[in-house]
């Protein structure tokens, strides 16, 4: 059973590790700080 959920965890590593080679090649850099900055200015209200 460990083996099996120590698998898992490391697929889903190796899956988040994807994500942020492929967001770092096929994405613009102005999307990329666009992104990047969502959790900072999300408290941000108007008025």
């Amino acid at each position: 059973m460990t083996t099996f959920i120590f698998i898992g965890d490391m697929l889903v590593m190796l899956f988040m590790i994807l994500v942020v080679i492929w967001m770092s090649y096929f994405e613009s850099k102005e999307r990329i700080d666009y992104t990047a900055h969502i959790p900072l200015e999300d408290e941000q209200t108007d008025g």
